[in-house]
């Protein structure tokens, strides 16, 4: 039976850490080593799943708008800094299509959690939640899409959404009557219709730039909801004045935050490789594996 690792043997494995990363102040190998040694409720960062639900899975795509008071923190100057790190991850860009088969769409932008759950538009429409929507006939059909997408006979463009960290899969960007238009395109595919309509595709990818110049220049950490009030934590966080950002993003109750530790902070950089010690999850890391599985 192998011994417990003795405290001075640690001490010095993380002192040697502490140098390696040029924490050289002993107040950083303090910040490192009390880090390092608190227990929080870490968990691995959700792994993303086959839903028809847009809001199932990281809204990465907000980041793009992110408003500036959507960063909390002390300090404006180092919100405004996070903030203009941020808005670089994720790009977008708009395709006009001059005609697109309803029948590739996938998924919804506005759906429940109970809802998120379905892997295809086929299992929603045959739960509960679509009861109500009854499709027998053509005729039934085209009153029935016509209640999701009121211009549908006149041939209105319809807005779709596409991520690439969901991979191919194409979400109807309409916010209202989610359980009609799903069973509107099962039946169609069922039926074998062919419903075309113009479109406009709005793209969302990662950006390998803006990846990089975050890792560069911070941590960026999922924290649980306990950490906020817990006392060894927070003094470490806010005793000395730490620079910080916190960002709510990933959705959900009792998601991670991300609290953004800027590098060029020797204190904030110790306490960000403490973290990551104690075992809090690296949300780059996350987003590179997100864009390497896309």
């Amino acid at each position: 039976m192998s011994l417990p690792e003795q405290p001075s043997t640690i001490s010095s494995r993380l002192g040697a850490l502490a140098q390696r990363l040029g924490l050289v102040g002993r107040g950083q190998r303090q910040i490192l080593e009390r880090a390092s040694q608190l227990k929080l409720p870490f968990n691995a960062l959700p792994q993303l799943r086959e839903s028809i639900g847009w809001q199932d899975g990281p809204q990465l795509h907000r980041l793009i708008d992110l408003p500036r008071s959507s960063l909390s923190g002390p300090v404006q100057e180092d919100k405004a800094q996070a903030h203009a790190m941020l808005v670089r991850v994720i790009e977008t860009q708009k395709q006009q299509l001059t005609s697109f088969d309803l029948r590739m769409i996938e998924g919804l932008s506005a759906c429940n959690p109970q809802q998120d759950s379905h892997a295809s538009f086929e299992t929603f429409a045959a739960s509960g939640a679509c009861r109500q929507v009854r499709i027998i006939s053509y005729k039934d059909f085209v009153k029935i899409i016509s209640t999701a997408l009121p211009r549908f006979l006149a041939g209105e463009r319809i807005g779709l959404r596409q991520a690439s960290w969901r991979g191919d899969r194409v979400f109807w960007a309409g916010e209202h009557h989610s359980e009609a238009f799903a069973c509107a395109i099962a039946y169609a595919r069922r039926r074998e219709l062919e419903v075309n309509l113009p479109a406009e595709l709005s793209y969302y990818r990662l950006s390998e730039q803006g990846l990089a110049d975050l890792q560069q220049h911070y941590h960026v950490l999922g924290m649980p909801n306990a950490a906020w009030s817990d006392s060894a934590f927070m003094a470490l966080l806010l005793d000395k004045g730490l620079p910080y950002a916190r960002l709510s993003l990933l959705g959900g109750p009792g998601a991670a935050e991300f609290l953004l530790l800027p590098k060029h902070s020797p204190e904030a950089n110790a306490l960000g490789e403490g973290l990551r010690l104690a075992g809090a999850p690296d949300v780059v890391g996350y987003l590179r594996q997100l864009k390497n599985n896309a």
